[in-house]
């Protein structure tokens, strides 16, 4: 086995299964994400791609595969902003389903705060340092 490093270079997605793909669009474009790619794919598919304004990596908002069921997940993700206070109390005006106060637990943790998408899906937000 080599231990020479991989040619992997980025994260460039992130799949969400996503039942309803329109109405997600709408969310995330609706929170500054810019939808880059939609385009059909397989018989009955949509491949949905959005990202953040200043971001690399981007969300898929794919169908779940088929006889499968898209679930509420907590993702693991985690978007930065340069003021928690007010991006939470932005994603509160624009009725999204949030903590209901940002987390405050003191160095080295940043504060933060979770909300939830359309499909259920758990995502945080930190202010960046």
């Amino acid at each position: 086995m080599s231990t020479t490093a991989t040619r992997i270079g980025t994260i460039s997605l992130v799949c969400l299964p996503t039942p309803e793909q329109d109405r997600s669009i709408a969310f995330y474009e609706s929170l500054g994400f810019k939808k880059r790619t939609d385009i059909p794919f397989g018989d009955k598919y949509r491949w949905v791609e959005v990202y953040p304004p200043s971001g690399t990596t981007g969300l898929a908002l794919a169908p779940p595969p088929a006889g499968k069921e898209a679930t509420p997940q907590e993702t693991g993700i985690i978007l930065t902003t340069d003021d928690i206070d007010a991006t939470h109390a932005q994603f509160k005006s624009l009725g999204v389903d949030v903590d209901a106060e940002v987390s405050r637990m003191g160095d080295p943790v940043p504060p933060m705060f979770w909300f939830r998408d359309p499909s259920g899906h758990s995502l945080m937000v930190v202010e960046q340092r």
